[in-house]
């Protein structure tokens, strides 16, 4: 198996303080959580910004903040929002980052909708292959691979495509081995991908992740308790226990170096 990928989701764009209080929220918070979690054994980092107030920003200044910090620091691969929802949301596309955020579709989210259409869609892989961001193709549904291979049919998408599952989601994809199973022989063959469990099937998914020789998400964006009950402190807290149980299967964590090459990135 390839050594395997321990990506973490910082913040998020939804939560507050109120659901997490060690949710990371200024700049200064945000990078001293993604150094933490690569120091713990991550290898990619998926970063939001929020304004000072804790509201979800796309302020280029403040992503400079983070990634200044982050680089001061490690070469941890930094894989930035492009929020289809917002105005403005592929603005962080400028700052060329190695990965973004790529939805495959449109999902019902919470009380209201994640809208992606084709033709977003469309422009979105348009921009980020003028960017030389590879995208994360988020996956919360089986409907959203097949608009996925549509885009990559019509020569928009590169492959190998990074097919990113998020499964256990209100109005997406149970969390459930067949489910995964399903999703994983559904991508095209050679694609790397990667799982994330939201809530309580953080750990069964990302054990399955690494037994199926994808790799895994985990992060305070998808999880705010460690067990049930038991807040999460703090992401590298939810990344060391990924390493933890990859070391119990015998398989290797990927440094970011090793990571870029599993991802065909551009070596720094």
């Amino acid at each position: 198996m390839q050594k395997l990928i321990i990506s973490v989701g910082i913040n998020g764009g939804e939560l507050s303080r109120a659901e997490s209080p060690h949710l990371p929220i200024s700049p200064e918070e945000i990078a001293r959580s993604v150094n933490d979690a690569h120091d713990a054994g991550a290898s990619v980092a998926h970063v939001h910004v929020r304004d000072k107030q804790g509201l979800p920003a796309h302020d280029l200044d403040l992503y400079r903040q983070v990634i200044e910090r982050v680089r001061a620091h490690c070469d941890i691969i930094i894989n930035l929002t492009t929020d289809v929802r917002r105005e403005g949301g592929f603005a962080t596309l400028d700052l060329r980052p190695e990965i973004a955020s790529f939805p495959g579709g449109t999902v019902n989210y919470g009380d209201g909708v994640l809208m992606a259409t084709m033709p977003t869609l469309r422009a979105l892989a348009v921009a980020m292959r003028e960017a030389g961001t590879k995208p994360e193709l988020e996956i919360f549904h089986d409907g959203m691979v097949g608009q996925c291979r549509a885009l990559i049919a019509e020569g928009l998408l590169d492959e190998p495509c990074f097919f990113q599952f998020i499964l256990g989601m209100r109005h997406g994809s149970d969390a459930d081995a067949r489910t995964l199973i399903r999703l994983v022989d559904s991508i095209p063959t050679g694609s790397p991908w990667c799982v994330c469990g939201i809530g309580d099937a953080s750990v069964s998914m990302a054990t399955l992740g690494i037994m199926l020789g994808g790799h895994v998400r985990v992060g305070l964006e998808d999880q705010t308790d460690y067990l049930p009950g038991e807040p999460a402190t703090s992401n590298a807290q939810l990344v060391a226990r990924i390493v933890r149980l990859a070391a119990e299967f015998g398989r290797d964590v990927a440094s970011p170096a090793e990571a870029r090459d599993i991802l065909r990135l551009r070596p720094r």
